[in-house]
């Protein structure tokens, strides 16, 4: 499949999740946000917070997309390959 092939299947898949499963991803979401505001608030005091503010956003990606494709994962549709037809 192509990469915009992959990238339509977990967007459908992320639509099919359940109310709790969104509201869970959702308060995972905030976890990782929250920070970055209490370090902008603290930039008054040291401008490295502001660094880390930074930082926290730029990896923001990278915690919570694995989360959000392995809540979705199972609505994942496959389609069967011509090896399983064959067999």
């Amino acid at each position: 499949m192509s990469m915009t092939d992959r990238m339509n299947v977990l967007e459908q898949a992320a639509n099919r999740m359940t109310v709790p499963e969104k509201t869970m991803l959702n308060i995972i979401k905030l976890i990782v946000i929250v920070p970055v505001f209490a370090l902008l608030l603290r930039v008054v005091e040291s401008w490295w917070s502001l660094a880390w503010a930074g930082l926290i956003l730029l990896l923001y990606p990278l915690f919570v997309k694995p989360m959000q494709y392995s809540l979705s994962a199972k609505y994942i549709k496959l389609k069967p390959t011509k090896e399983k037809d064959e067999e």
